[in-house]
Order: structure tokens, then sequence, then C-alpha cells
């Protein structure tokens, strides 16, 4: 009898992250649900063996439940996220900051409860959050996306306490600077180009390797929180040393 592979769901799973660990996942032996918007991405990915995609809408909550109805979801990677434009509090437009919000908060609240319930009748599961050194410290003109992030971590860390003895993990994954097309809609190629020029930004592929290793671990332990930066990242607010030649 053939045993049934683990399934997993990550958001946000057509670019950057959210793709680099959908394919980590689907290698590791995983059949992975990549949930995103772009249907031709999607299509595109479901040439990996083990990923099966799933085009949809986060803010649609009846179509995401629906989507989901009747999945037996192992692991959940709630990574689908936007940052708003890179601009102080006060010049923000309102429909930016309720997307913020809505997508970084609102929609990864409601996945996990849809999957969740399965997740403690079976006595197992793993639930993720990419989070960002943005909720863990202060930085200029982000403060609605870092209010986002500070709350995700917030819900993570509280979750677990609810889940404790359930055998289900909770693991919130805080990102530093990556190398990924995030800012590709909120800042210009010269500048994103900057952000990286200077030193060597975290791959989203070691940010999946990350979450493979946590994900091994025996089911006695849970990683509730890693932190991944760059080797030139200062830990507290963000700050970045140069590069040497």
């Amino acid at each position: 009898m053939t045993q049934k592979k683990p399934l997993a769901l990550v958001t946000g799973a057509t670019s950057g992250i959210g793709k680099a660990i959908t394919f980590a996942l689907a290698g590791a032996g995983h059949e992975v649900i990549a949930l995103g918007r772009s249907a031709a991405t999607l299509e595109k990915m479901q040439s990996t063996a083990g990923v099966r995609p799933l085009a949809v809408d986060l803010t649609d909550r009846e179509a995401l439940s629906s989507a989901l109805d009747g999945e037996e979801i192992d692991v959940l990677v709630n990574n689908a996220g936007i940052i708003p434009p890179v601009v102080g509090f006060a010049d923000m437009a309102q429909p930016d900051i309720d997307a913020t919000l809505e997508v970084n908060l609102s929609a990864a609240i409601a996945v996990t409860r849809l999957v969740l319930p399965g997740m403690m009748a079976r006595k197992r599961g793993h639930l993720f959050f990419t989070g960002s050194t943005a909720g863990q410290a202060p930085f200029p003109n982000m403060a609605v996306y870092g209010a986002s992030k500070a709350a995700i971590s917030s819900f993570a860390a509280a979750l677990r306490c609810d889940l404790c003895g359930s055998n289900v993990r909770v693991t919130e994954i805080v990102a530093g600077r990556v190398e990924t097309a995030l800012y590709r809609d909120v800042l210009s190629d010269q500048a994103r180009k900057g952000m990286y020029q200077a030193f060597d930004a975290v791959q989203p592929e070691d940010v999946a390797q990350m979450l493979l290793s946590v994900l091994q671990m025996p089911q006695h332990v849970d990683v509730t929180r890693f932190d991944i930066l760059p080797t030139a990242q200062f830990t507290g607010g963000g700050g970045f040393a140069k590069k040497e030649d």
C-alpha cells in the first residue's frame, strides 16, 4: 500500500520565499498546494512533481473556504504578504493601509482558522508564519507594514499557548533583507538594485532550507521562532555593514 504524502499549503507561492518553500517541500516528499493569484505562474509551477496549483484570492473568504474544504493539511505556511508604498504614515492612502492589514494579517488568521481544526483533530500539524524584522524593530516609512508583522508575531506566540499539548507546532519566520521581488511595485529598479549591491542578501532558498530543518525536528521539539538575516545586517534596527572587496 502506497503511503500518503504529507500535504502542505503555501500561500503567496508564486514568487520569492513562497515559491522557494513550495519547491523545497515538494522536493522533500510533500504534496504541496501552491496558493496564489497568478494563474499563469501557477500553471508553470504545476510541471514540478508534487505541486498542485490553486489560484485563489486570499481576501475572498468564501472562495478560500470552498477551495480548502476537505483538504487535510499537515503543514501550513502563511507566507502571502505585500509591502505598501514606502512613505510616511501621514502620506499613506487608506486603501493601501487596508490592503496591507488584510493580506498580511487578516488573511493569515483566516487561513489558519480553516486549517487548524483538522490539525487538532488529527493531533498533528505545523503552522508557519512569515514575519519580518520590521515587526521586531522600527523602520522609517514602514509603520503599517511593521504593525502588520508585529501583529503576526504576537498572534503566532499566543496561538502556540492555545495549542500547547495538542501536538500542533507553531513557528514564526523572522526574515531580514531577503532578495525577492516584494519591493518591485513600491521601489524603482535603481532603488531596489541599491538595496542589494552593498551586501549579500539572504536568498529565498536559504529561508526554505531553514524551514525544512525546523519541520524535520523531532515531534517533541517546537522551534517557536527563527531569525534569518544577512550576515551583514544588524539585528536591531536593520542597519548594514559595507561589503568588503
